[in-house]
C-alpha cells in the first residue's frame, strides 16, 4: 500500500442538508469534494460521472470509466456509473409472476430484462433534495405503477456522502408505496485503480470473500444452481490478478458471486478487496447484500470516454453487489419481493488500508451529535435520510466491523 491511498466508504448514507433543493427536471452535474477527494455526480441516472483520488506519489487520477459529456450518458448502452434498478441484473424471459399475477417487462438482453429494461432508473432524470458540496447529495426518484412492467408505485432515494477525511458513503433505500414488487438495486460505477486512461485492468489483484457462485446459461441466466468455485477459474478466495485464468473463463468474468456473508444479511460483511500494484491504489468492498456481481467489462468495444480516450475491453471492472440475478423466478434465492410497509435497504462499503474500525466508529458517532430521532417515525424530507441513517445505525450492533459497537435502541435521543 502506499504512502497516500484512495478511499471510499459506501457504507451509511446520512443527509443533513443545510441545502434542500427544489424539485427541477433539469440535468445538473454536482461535485463533492474534501481534499484531495473529489467525486461527480449526474441526476442523470444518479451517476457517478467520476471519482478523483491520490496514488502513492500523491498524483490525482480519476479512477472509473465514463463519457465526455452527459450526452454520452443519455446514448450509453454500457451503464458507465448508474444507479441500475427497479431490478438491476437479468430477468429471465423478461417476465415473472407474484401473487398469481404474470408481469411481462422490456425484453431488452437477447429475451431477458437487463437492468430495469429499456428506460431503467439508470436513464431517468432524478430530482436532488439535498446537497451541500463537501458533505452530501440526496437523490429521489418516484417509480410510478406499471413504469417498464413492474407492479406499484415505489419511492427511491439514493445518497452520496463524505465522511471523515477520504471515506465516501452510499445508501440505496427504496419504499412501496402500494403493491409489493420486486426491487433490486446497484451501483454500476466500472473501476480501474491505475487511472480510467491505464489501460486495462488484469493485472489488478482482486480477492472475492465468496465460495461459491450462481452458474448461468449463454444468455446470462442463472440456472438456479449454487456452485463452489474452489479449484475453479472463479475462485478468488486468495487473492490473484484477474487476467491469471482467463483461459478458464472464455470472454471473461459476468457472474454473481454468493458472498460468505459473516453478516448474515443484517450487518455489512466483507465482499471483495483489489489492489493495483503501480499506483499504490486499494479498494474493500463491504455490503449487506448476498452476491456481487464480478463483470470485467467483456461488452467494451473500443467505446469513446473521457478526454476522447478509447476504453477497449476490460478497461474496467464492475463490483456490484446487489441480490441474486432473476431470483423472482427461482425460489431457492434470497427473495428481493418488498411489500408495502417495508423499505428496502442497500449499503456497500468499500475502506482503506490502515484505518482501523475504532477510527471509523468515532466518525460514526461524531454523526450521530447532530441527529435527532423524534424525526423517525416521518418519512418525508429530510427526515427521511436521517432516519434511514439512524436504521442503518441500529444494524450494527454486533457487526465485526464494528466489534466495539453495542448498538441503540428506538428509544435513544441524541
Amino acid at each position: 500500500m502506499g504512502k497516500i491511498s484512495m478511499c471510499f466508504l459506501v457504507l451509511i448514507a446520512l443527509a443533513i442538508g443545510r441545502n434542500v433543493c427544489e424539485a427541477a427536471e433539469e440535468i445538473g452535474v454536482y461535485e463533492l469534494k474534501k481534499g484531495d477527494f473529489t467525486v461527480k455526480i449526474t441526476n442523470y441516472g444518479a451517476t457517478v460521472l467520476s471519482v478523483i483520488v491520490p496514488d502513492k506519489n500523491g498524483k490525482l487520477d480519476d479512477v472509473v470509466l465514463g463519457f465526455e459529456s452527459l450526452d454520452g450518458y443519455k446514448n450509453d448502452s454500457v451503464y458507465f456509473g448508474a444507479l441500475v434498478g427497479r431490478v438491476a441484473n437479468r430477468i429471465g424471459g423478461a417476465q415473472f409472476t407474484l401473487n398469481g399475477n404474470t408481469y411481462q417487462l422490456p425484453a431488452n438482453d437477447h429475451g431477458n430484462t437487463l437492468h430495469g429494461g429499456t428506460k431503467g432508473f439508470g436513464d431517468v432524470i432524478w430530482t436532488v433534495t439535498s446537497y451541500v458540496k463537501d458533505s452530501h447529495i440526496t437523490l429521489n426518484y418516484d417509480s410510478h405503477d406499471g413504469e417498464q412492467g413492474f407492479p406499484g408505485e415505489v419511492s427511491v432515494f439514493v445518497t452520496y456522502m463524505f465522511i471523515g477525511r477520504n471515506k465516501l458513503a452510499i445508501n440505496m433505500q427504496a419504499k412501496p408505496v402500494n403493491k409489493a414488487t420486486p426491487i433490486n438495486l446497484a451501483s454500476h460505477t466500472y473501476w480501474n485503480l491505475g487511472g480510467h486512461t491505464s489501460g486495462d485492468i488484469l493485472s489488478h489483484k482482486i480477492q472475492l470473500l465468496a465460495s461459491h457462485v450462481t452458474p448461468v446459461n449463454d444468455k446470462l441466466i442463472p440456472t438456479g444452481e449454487i456452485s463452489a468455485v474452489k479449484g475453479t477459474g472463479f475462485d478468488f478466495l486468495e487473492p490473484r490478478e484477474i487476467g491469471s485464468k482467463f483461459n478458464e473463463v472464455p470472454g471473461g468474468y459476468d457472474i454473481n458471486y454468493v458472498i460468505d456473508q459473516t453478516g448474515k444479511g443484517k450487518h455489512i460483511s466483507k465482499a471483495a478487496v483489489v489492489q493495483e500494484s503501480k499506483s499504490g491504489r486499494k479498494l474493500e468492498l463491504w455490503t449487506n447484500k448476498p452476491g456481487v456481481q464480478f463483470y470485467t467489462s467483456n461488452m467494451l468495444n473500443d467505446t469513446i470516454g473521457k478526454g476522447g480516450f478509447v476504453y477497449k475491453r476490460y478497461a474496467g471492472l464492475c463490483l456490484e453487489t446487489q441480490g441474486f440475478p432473476d431470483s423472482v423466478n427461482h425460489p431457492n434465492f434470497p427473495s428481493q419481493i418488498v411489500n408495502p410497509g417495508e423499505v428496502y435497504r442497500h449499503i456497500m462499503g468499500a475502506l482503506m488500508e490502515g484505518l482501523a474500525p475504532s477510527e471509523m466508529a468515532k466518525a460514526f458517532m461524531a454523526m450521530l451529535l447532530t441527529m435527532t430521532c423524534e424525526t423517525y417515525v416521518d418519512f418525508t424530507g429530510l427526515a427521511r435520510s436521517l432516519c434511514w441513517a439512524y436504521e442503518a445505525l441500529l444494524n450494527l450492533r454486533g457487526n465485526t466491523f464494528f466489534p466495539n459497537f453495542k448498538g441503540l435502541s428506538k428509544s435513544t435521543v441524541f
